[in-house]
């Protein structure tokens, strides 16, 4: 089970478009790829994730409106590895 959950996270961030915003952040839920692991289980983020995630601040907002993006990006998960990699969750 815990697998097809990893899968349907992954397949989900994959599918969905990128989204340009300001600042020359390319929005792509993609690049929290390296995260997946660490939001769906108890292990600590590694470095590239925490890096994807400081990259991808700007664009935690656009996340949370997607009904798809949602329910892995406003996860407790999500906030503790946001948290733990010095990243404060973005007020929306």
């Amino acid at each position: 089970m815990k697998a097809s959950y990893i899968a349907l996270c992954t397949l989900v961030v994959m599918l969905v478009a990128q989204v340009q915003v300001s600042m020359a952040v390319t929005c792509s839920p993609v690049q929290l790829s390296s995260c997946v692991s660490a939001i769906t289980s108890s292990t600590p983020p590694s470095n590239l994730c925490c890096s994807k995630i400081k990259e991808q601040k700007p664009c935690l907002c656009q996340y949370l409106k997607n009904p798809n993006l949602k329910k892995f990006v406003d996860s407790p998960n999500a906030r503790r590895v946001a948290s733990t990699c010095g990243t404060p969750f973005p007020r929306c």
